[in-house]
């Protein structure tokens, strides 16, 4: 990956990379609807597995096309890259399975709550990451959305118990994907090539889902009908692979700070897409839940706000 030049750290985005980061937050918005229409077919941590194990092959594919080395996975960067791959293995299970007790509106707001933990983590592990007023202004915007997100109880029918169960499962997901951001920034992945610390969190983590789905009690039986299958499709080819790819294309050439800027979008998109595709109920206390949080989001990552230097994960 080439470093980002002068021009795209300190100026403003060119219309081709704003264009493909709307179209990326679109796509990240989208993807708790896929889950869960995938979840109708295939058993959630099964499905989980399967689409780290697609996307890594992918991933593999696309770097000896490319002539992108994935050498030196032995170094410094072994022991850091195989807890970053527990880390998504973990946030996966808890989201796929949370999927199945809250809807897709709800759980994109509370996966999003990953900034909080983020900026949190980082103030008090990283020196050069601390706070500022308006990013703590931005947590705190944040994590009064989602106070209103928990006493909207709009669930899909399963109850107020189990709609807090996948709350509560999606925003430990979000937390795990705080960490494992803080832990690329901590670590000798700050510095290791993207591809490679992808590969890290896909390979680890399409081991250990597909060793618990069996050890969880899922039986494999699959129901494959076409909106199963292409639902599946789009989280392995769509997300995993071709989003993240082009995440990290965007990195390597342009401000992380700016382009990061842009992740408030997608729980806005995730909230309509659930509404529109399954249609989830939204009330009046979620639809402000999701403006305080996205809020928060562009305040935390506005430009000036993120250290351009740090290495950041890819948006779920």
């Amino acid at each position: 990956m080439s470093k980002p030049s002068q021009a795209g750290e300190s100026g403003p985005l060119p219309p081709v990379a704003v264009a493909t980061m709307l179209l990326l937050c679109l796509a990240w918005g989208l993807n708790m609807v896929a889950v869960k229409l995938g979840n109708a077919g295939i058993p959630p941590v099964l499905q989980a597995g399967l689409r780290s194990l697609v996307a890594a092959l992918l991933v593999a594919l696309w770097c000896r096309a490319r002539g992108v080395s994935l050498a030196g996975w032995r170094g410094e960067a072994l022991w850091p890259g195989l807890a970053a791959g527990v880390l998504f293995g973990l946030e996966f299970l808890m989201i796929f399975i949370g999927l199945q007790f809250t809807s897709a509106a709800r759980a994109v707001l509370f996966l999003y709550a990953a900034p909080f933990f983020v900026a949190a983590g980082a103030h008090w592990l990283l020196p050069d990451d601390r706070l500022t007023p308006a990013r703590a202004a931005g947590l705190a915007l944040a994590f009064g959305g989602l106070l209103l997100a928990f006493g909207d109880k709009v669930g899909p029918g399963a109850g107020p118990g189990a709609s807090l169960v996948g709350d509560l499962l999606l925003l430990g997901g979000g937390f795990l994907w705080g960490a494992t951001t803080v832990l690329v920034k901590a670590s000798a992945l700050r510095s290791t090539p993207p591809a490679l610390v992808l590969q890290y969190q896909l390979i680890v983590s399409a081991v250990l889902l597909l060793l618990a789905s069996p050890l969880l009690g899922e039986s494999w039986d699959l129901a494959l009908t076409p909106s199963v299958v292409l639902s599946f499709a789009y989280q392995a080819i769509g997300i995993a692979f071709a989003s993240y790819t082009a995440w990290f294309w965007l990195v390597g050439r342009y401000s992380a700070s700016r382009l990061s800027a842009f992740s408030f979008l997608t729980p806005i998109f995730g909230v309509l897409a659930g509404a529109w595709l399954l249609s989830e109920p939204v009330g009046p206390l979620l639809l402000l839940a999701m403006a305080l949080v996205a809020a928060g989001l562009w305040l935390v990552n506005r430009p000036g706000e993120t250290k351009p230097g740090l290495r950041q994960t890819a948006p779920q």
